[in-house]
């Protein structure tokens, strides 16, 4: 009795079912999500780019590229009136402030940091986080940013560091391969193969200060990389572009609201 009651409630189940798939059509709503920004910039009017601690790269200078970037996105989105100026010498500041603050005499003109160039008018290279610790300081220097800030009629200020450098990486990577059967049938099958890849690794830590005080107001790090097959050639620059295109969303809803695009399926 009770396994001719399964079944008949089954079968009742799959009859509903199916007369409600019947006469049910389906709707795509387009919906968007707002987000709140991160900060709360509604006592700016401006905002300075003003530079960013980057090495010296042959294909991309980080710190101009992301200069112009950066004013660019926040012009087109209207946020804020974004001020035309040069960059700061930001890795000069950072030397000069460091060796008034190192009041120790050099017992070797050979004990130099290993990161720095021969030519002192060359920025050093950066191939690592560590590489830019010594200079993380002028961040942190009030009076020089509260300076910068009555120049620029207190602005928003934002700064930070810029490591771009390239990066290699080997191991089994899971790719699709297509096979055939005896019959000629095609199928895909996931395929484990250990490969030698190399791409770049970018990671941007924006410092937003105001310009009123000099203080840190919010800082945030990202980090994007991305990997080639050793064969394949690309260009430093079209990286560069690729990796900032993931966290210019994020980097902006610091700013300003931002909204998600989705859907949703409403039944009928």
């Amino acid at each position: 009795m009770t396994a001719f009651f399964r079944k008949t409630v089954g079968s009742l189940s799959l009859a509903l079912v199916a007369a409600f798939a019947a006469c049910t059509s389906y709707t795509e709503i387009p919906i968007e999500t707002p987000i709140q920004p991160k900060l709360d910039v509604s006592a700016f009017q401006r905002i300075f780019i003003a530079g960013f601690i980057a090495g010296a790269n042959e294909d991309v200078d980080a710190n101009m590229e992301t200069v112009r970037l950066l004013r660019s996105q926040l012009r087109n989105k209207g946020i804020m009136r974004v001020i035309d100026a040069d960059t700061l010498p930001l890795l000069e500041v950072a030397r000069q402030s460091s060796g008034e603050a190192n009041t120790a005499p050099v017992p070797d003109q050979q004990a130099v940091t290993p990161q720095e160039p021969q030519d002192p008018n060359k920025a050093p290279v950066f191939n690592d986080e560590k590489a830019l610790e010594p200079y993380n300081h002028i961040f942190a220097n009030v009076a020089y940013w509260k300076r910068i800030g009555e120049e620029f009629q207190q602005p928003l200020i934002v700064t930070g560091a810029v490591l771009f450098a390239p990066q290699q990486r080997s191991g089994f990577v899971q790719r699709e391969q297509e096979v055939y059967d005896p019959f000629g049938r095609r199928s895909v099958v996931p395929v484990r193969t250990y490969m030698e890849r190399k791409g770049f690794v970018l990671r941007p830590t924006f410092i937003f200060i105001d310009g009123r005080t000099g203080e840190t107001l919010h800082t945030e790090t990202f980090r994007e990389e991305i990997l080639y097959n050793a064969s394949q050639q690309t260009p430093a620059l079209s990286s560069y572009f690729e990796l900032m295109d993931r966290l210019l969303p994020a980097f902006l809803n610091t700013l300003s609201a931002q909204k998600i695009k989705g859907t949703r399926t409403l039944l009928k």
